[in-house]
């Protein structure tokens, strides 16, 4: 390599990740809190060290631009660094990281180029405060409203909407943050894989294809809280038991379209009243269905639809879905994958294509610019808990990798020295 090193790199991420450190060696930086916030924050001052001109959209989202021999569109490069909760310190934070030491190797060593750069940080990409993932690529693609802000709530009664006003943010102005095709040139996403694809083949990069996308439901399943001594098994309309059903609907419906790659959780769970002695009145499910297959994974949420209706004309149950995401799978851009391919190969590493099952801010950028994204090593596949690592060497590649690709989609107009 000779370009990026990891010292940079590694001061920046152990001192972002002293911010919602958990005592298991995780994260907890949930979108639009005030972690999250202190995370941005601390990603603008590197900015201004980096001498970027800096500014912040409607939705919040961080921007950090180095202007081109011409006015935009740039190409725009970056992630996020919220996370869920008790998460991994590499989850969208490495993206930000490369994005920061890629775009700074150019600010150093004085390369100019035809177009624009620009860092950029994402806000809330993940789905556990909200229910809704990528809300900061969603403003920025303009499919983000201000009905969905009002909408979306997370476990607290709080909506999006008032967690955005708490910092400052103002909800109606949401519309703001979209950025049409003529200010974007392309978008490339560095991201740990959250898989052993690559470590299992010995590969340091991924160039990514496809990304799956998720349907999302929150359903509420209502019957009557009774008597657990009291009341007879033939009275009962136990929410908690057609819960249970519904939870083995999704697996089946998943398990018979996973030859397409599709895949069913329900991941939340909450009962009420929650005693020991009282047969549950109410419940509420999150379902995510994933896949890269648009016509599977719609497949499986008729099943599951159908099931539910099922369910509660058996058990005597209301249960009521709420679609909360509807997203289809995203065709990364041949053009951008040729570029990181290339600067793969100014690099002088190894790499592989492969598939995104998990959803990434890449899913929005690519309806309005083209898109691609690089993945690196994840050790066991580790993702969403405090065991994910990435090596810094690793990161320290994918930072390489990007600058080259940068080199070429902003058309630099001198050669680096290695």
């Amino acid at each position: 390599m000779g370009i990026i090193g990891t010292t940079k790199l590694l001061e920046r991420l152990v001192t972002l990740n002293r911010i919602g450190e958990t005592v298991e060696g995780g994260v907890t930086r949930l979108g639009f809190s005030e972690e999250e916030e202190a995370a941005v924050r601390l990603c603008e001052s590197w900015m201004r060290e980096l001498g970027l001109s800096v500014r912040r959209d409607s939705a919040g989202n961080l921007f950090g631009r180095k202007e081109g021999r011409r006015p935009g569109p740039a190409v725009l490069t970056g992630s996020h660094v919220d996370s869920v909760p008790n998460g991994g310190k590499y989850d969208g934070v490495v993206g930000v990281l490369c994005a920061l030491e890629a775009v700074g190797q150019f600010m150093a060593r004085d390369i100019a180029t035809e177009y624009p750069l620009e860092v950029v940080v994402f806000r809330c990409e993940e789905s556990s405060r909200f229910g809704a993932a990528t809300l900061g690529s969603r403003a920025v693609a303009g499919s983000l409203t201000l009905e969905d802000l009002h909408r979306l709530r997370d476990g607290k009664g709080v909506t999006l909407a008032q967690a955005m006003t708490a910092l400052g943010l103002d909800p109606r102005r949401i519309g703001e943050a979209r950025r049409g095709p003529d200010t974007v040139r392309a978008f490339v996403e560095v991201h740990v894989e959250q898989n052993t694809v690559l470590e299992t083949a010995g590969c340091p990069i991924g160039i990514v294809t496809h990304i799956a996308a998720p349907t999302r439901f929150r359903v509420r399943v209502s019957g009557e809280a009774a008597h657990s001594g009291a009341t007879p098994m033939d009275r009962r309309r136990d929410a908690l038991a057609a819960a249970a059903e519904i939870v083995l609907a999704v697996e089946q419906a998943a398990k018979e379209e996973a030859a397409h790659g599709t895949v069913g959780t329900v991941g939340v769970l909450t009962v009420k009243p929650g005693a020991m002695n009282v047969v549950p009145g109410d419940a509420e499910l999150g379902i995510d269905v994933r896949s890269i297959d648009g016509e599977s994974k719609a497949r499986a949420v008729r099943r599951i639809l159908a099931a539910m209706e099922d369910i509660a004309a058996r058990r005597g149950v209301k249960i009521t879905p709420e679609l909360l995401v509807e997203e289809e799978p995203v065709t990364l851009s041949p053009w951008v994958q040729a570029g990181i391919e290339w600067g793969a190969q100014k690099a002088g590493l190894a790499f592989m294509r492969l598939v995104s099952p998990a959803g990434h801010d890449a899913m929005h950028m690519a309806r309005i610019a083209p898109t691609g994204m690089v993945f690196l090593p994840s050790r066991d596949g580790a993702s969403h808990n405090p065991l994910e690592y990435t090596d810094i060497e690793d990161v320290a590649a994918g930072a390489e990798v990007l600058f080259w690709t940068l080199y070429q989609l902003a058309e630099a107009q001198q050669e680096a020295a290695a």
